[in-house]
């Protein structure tokens, strides 16, 4: 007799991590995956490329029929994130209200086991919104009592991603000439989606008790190698134009006027322009996953005949 597939709750599934790890998970026959998110239309592509997948539509800074989602769940892994806004007022809802919801119900349903995935900027000399709530949701799940580990990635990229780099791509194919902040060496270390979902199912896998993971791209890319390799994987041949670093702050506090949610904002360009240099486990060493080269992840990321065409819009 066949094993009971294991429940895991994914938070914050539509968006560019939980539609990856969905994709990655959702044929596995030891995982019955239930994916939430308030974004209708994305959760609507996550329900129509893989239709057994349980999708509940809600908004968990708001209590709902959502909580009961998580009754004899295995284990979490939790997403949500607010990661752009140009008030605080979203950020503290979507990563620290939410958070707390969803804390009380894995208690109140005793889910034995949490992933939890913060960010690189805990780590990071920038000081803005998305900072300051990531600390906070960080240090909630750390006192909560809730058996975890916490997984700390660096900026990420690949499929389904309508920001970051699929944003910079799409733009890259509207305009004359693409404008890159002043000179364009800020050092980047861009993880690769696909290889961070692998990391994910490990650690749901093996469950360390605790511990904390700073995840970092296996290589160190300037910004505009970033932007030249997309061009090339595109096969695109705009112009690359670099703009004074205040300038191009001007014109995003310009573009914000006229967008409700801009994908690129001026506390990101602060962010690009901090310096930060990170430092993070081993791959391979600790989880098992052997990074996949820069080079290649880009093809994969615009190149993919299925994955490369499906559009997603812009998340909080």
């Amino acid at each position: 007799m066949a094993a009971q597939p294991k429940k895991i709750v994914i938070t914050g599934a539509a968006g560019l991590v939980g539609q990856n790890l969905v994709a990655l998970l959702a044929d596995r026959p030891d995982f019955a995956l239930v994916a939430i998110d308030k974004h209708a239309h994305n959760l609507a592509v996550l329900t129509r490329l893989h239709p057994k997948v349980t999708a509940i539509a809600a908004d968990l800074a708001e209590t709902g029929p959502w909580q009961e989602a998580f009754a004899g769940a295995d284990a979490v892994v939790q997403l949500h994130a607010q990661i752009t806004g140009k008030t605080a007022t979203p950020f503290v809802r979507n990563n620290i209200d939410a958070t707390r919801r969803v804390l009380d119900e894995i208690k109140r349903h005793r889910v034995p086991y949490l992933v939890h995935v913060s960010s690189s900027v805990v780590n990071s000399v920038a000081e803005d919104d998305y900072t300051r709530t990531k600390e906070a949701q960080e240090e909630l799940v750390r006192q909560s009592g809730v058996l975890h580990c916490v997984l700390r990635p660096t900026l990420m990229f690949g499929w389904f991603d309508p920001k970051h780099l699929g944003w910079l791509a799409r733009f890259m194919e509207r305009v004359p000439v693409f404008p890159i902040p002043g000179h364009g060496r800020y050092m980047r270390q861009p993880l690769y989606n696909r290889d961070f979902c692998r990391v994910i199912a490990v650690c749901l896998e093996r469950r360390p008790q605790g511990d904390v993971y700073d995840l970092v791209g296996h290589e160190r890319v300037d910004y505009v190698d970033i932007i030249r390799a997309i061009r090339e994987a595109k096969r695109l041949k705009t112009p690359i134009v670099h703009i004074p670093v205040g300038l191009f702050a001007f014109l995003l506090r310009l573009y914000a006027l006229f967008s409700a949610n801009p994908p690129f904002t001026a506390d990101q360009l602060k962010a690009l322009t901090a310096g930060d240099d990170f430092t993070g486990v081993d791959l391979e060493t600790t989880f098992g996953v052997r990074p996949t080269p820069f080079a290649e992840a880009i093809r994969e990321t615009f190149c993919d005949p299925v994955y490369s065409q499906i559009k997603v819009e812009p998340y909080g």
